[in-house]
């Protein structure tokens, strides 16, 4: 009897404790800001000083550093980017760095999932790397902090600053082309997908079928090969405006497309249809 009773007191020991949730002493931080048209993530764990000295001594000199504490900081672009005069491609990196008392080096690694710094450093999986010059703060910062600072339509600084130390990591984004992208693509006129998407939008909302139809038959003009998925809507939509031969003479042709495709709903659906309209 003691001794079941002395597991059972084990047994809801452990529970409690399982159930238990501290507070981390390096809490993680995930922030997001705009910069022009594109959009970075950064995600971090903050360490503080806690009365201690931290470059040179918590943080090595000329010692490669985490940036952080626990799994990587990483940041993750939406487009691509320079960072200094290098490019870097859209997507996410590991930021680490080689603190000096003058400057730092600081690399973009590819490998993000590691905890810390990777077992084998791999250089072929650094994207970019810069060498920026230590700032003097004239406070201090108690608790880590990274951030996009000094921004700009088309330019940023990722800012790391702890104790009375700051470097910023230039950075510079593709804003203006992609406005001037936007810019021609909305000039240029709708695209065939545009015209595509209002016909059969205004076919399954019942709007206005001789508007649907000329929409549709503008999108058709845009595209060498008429795809059977398309041909499909377009013979609906004169079906729907009570011109049958149109639609039969169209629905033969995804009928035809869809064959060659091996697609078997859309072969069912357009003999299907070809039935109820009376086809010969």
């Amino acid at each position: 009897m003691k001794t079941f009773l002395t597991a059972l007191v084990l047994t809801f020991s452990m529970s409690i404790f399982a159930q238990l949730e501290a507070p981390q002493p390096s809490p993680n931080s995930n922030t997001t800001q705009m910069v022009g048209l594109s959009e970075v993530s950064i995600a971090y764990s903050r360490p503080s000083a806690n009365e201690r000295a931290v470059f040179g001594n918590l943080v090595p000199f000329n010692k490669r550093w985490r940036t952080g504490a626990n799994e990587n900081t990483i940041i993750t672009f939406s487009t691509d980017v320079k960072i200094g005069e290098q490019a870097l491609e859209a997507g996410s990196y590991a930021v680490y760095s080689t603190p000096k008392k003058e400057s730092w080096d600081v690399f973009f690694y590819e490998d993000t999932d590691n905890w810390g710094l990777p077992k084998t450093w791999n250089e072929d999986a650094v994207a970019a790397m810069v060498n920026v010059p230590v700032k003097s703060l004239n406070h201090m910062v108690e608790t880590l902090s990274i951030d996009l600072g000094a921004l700009r339509m088309d330019k940023a600084h990722l800012q790391m600053s702890w104790e009375k130390t700051m470097v910023e990591v230039p950075i510079s984004f593709p804003t203006d082309d992609l406005v001037m992208e936007s810019v021609t693509a909305i000039m240029s006129g709708p695209s065939a997908n545009d015209y595509f998407d209002s016909a059969i939008y205004y076919l399954n909302a019942g709007k206005d079928m001789n508007k649907a139809e000329e929409w549709m038959e503008k999108g058709m003009v845009m595209v060498e090969v008429k795809p059977f998925w398309m041909l499909r809507q377009q013979s609906l939509i004169y079906a729907a405006n009570g011109k049958k031969d149109k639609a039969i003479v169209t629905a033969k042709a995804s009928l035809e497309g869809a064959k060659k495709a091996g697609n078997a709903d859309y072969i069912k659906m357009n003999e299907d249809s070809l039935k109820e309209w009376n086809a010969k």
